[in-house]
């Protein structure tokens, strides 16, 4: 028998080992990977209701958006127990996560916390601006960069992160866990509130005097992350956000919770 002739004879036998294998090195890397996302046993997530784009809470208190879909997907798809924490700011998250009280939470990629976290690829985009009082001579987020000038942030957000390392003359305010940073700029008559630019324009809708605005001082990419150390664990997670991106569930997922505004990343780190 000619070798050509005994690789056609032995081509689908071959496959169908190739498929069997592939077959069974599905469920052993689902199970490597939930042992290294949760050790516990149960999967510990952060929701941060404090950025109403990614989770909010019902009529019920129950919690919900785009982020807890995306916690519960992954947990059904690893056969896990879920443990959702609600938290009111990122930077409670990432402290709750370099003490060892969370396998994953949702945050924006940044330097500083990917020191200890290990990020997926993004899977929503959001934009850091400013709010300010309709009378103010600000027209772009640069203007705002100027000596006199005092900018509220919520402490340890993205913007908070960000805004330490670019602004060079304003003054940085931070807002405490549970002050609103909204209040502390008009209690104090700061001159901007830098965030999330859906929240701004929300508050600025219900605040009269106050706009958003046009331009943006960075983008800001919401990522999954999960604590250093655990190489299975963010291989698999980044493979699921780019499913869930490429399937539509995560627009699907924002629509569903009222953030048709929300822009979803494209695949990839970008």
């Amino acid at each position: 028998m000619t070798l050509i002739r005994r690789q056609l004879l032995l081509g689908p036998v071959a496959l169908a080992v190739a498929g069997a294998t592939a077959r069974a090195q599905v469920p052993v890397m689902a199970t490597e990977a939930a042992k290294s996302l949760a050790p516990t046993g149960v999967l510990r997530v952060a929701i941060n209701h404090g950025n109403a784009v990614l989770a909010q809470r019902n009529a019920k208190g129950e919690l919900t958006g785009v982020s807890v879909f995306l916690a519960r997907a992954l947990a059904q798809r690893l056969k896990l127990p879920i443990e959702l924490i609600p938290f009111g700011g990122a930077g409670e998250v990432f402290e709750a996560m370099d003490k060892g009280r969370l396998d994953l939470a949702f945050l924006a990629i940044e330097p500083e916390r990917a020191v200890k976290i290990d990020f997926s690829p993004p899977y929503v985009l959001l934009e850091g601006t400013y709010l300010v009082r309709t009378g103010a001579p600000f027209r772009k987020a640069a203007d705002l960069d100027q000596p006199g000038v005092r900018i509220v942030v919520s402490r340890g957000a993205a913007y908070d992160l960000f805004l330490t390392r670019a602004l060079k003359r304003a003054e940085l305010r931070r807002a405490p866990a549970g002050t609103s940073a909204i209040d502390m700029f008009l209690s104090e008559g700061l001159e901007a509130v830098a965030g999330v630019r859906q929240a701004l324009v929300e508050n600025a809708q219900t605040h009269p005097g106050l706009r958003v605005l046009d331009d943006r001082f960075t983008g800001i990419r919401q990522a999954m992350g999960t604590p250093k150390g655990r190489p299975a664990a963010a291989a698999y997670v980044g493979t699921f956000i780019e499913e869930m991106k490429a399937s539509g569930e995560v627009r699907k997922a924002l629509d569903a919770t009222g953030q048709a505004n929300a822009v979803v990343a494209p695949p990839g780190n970008k």
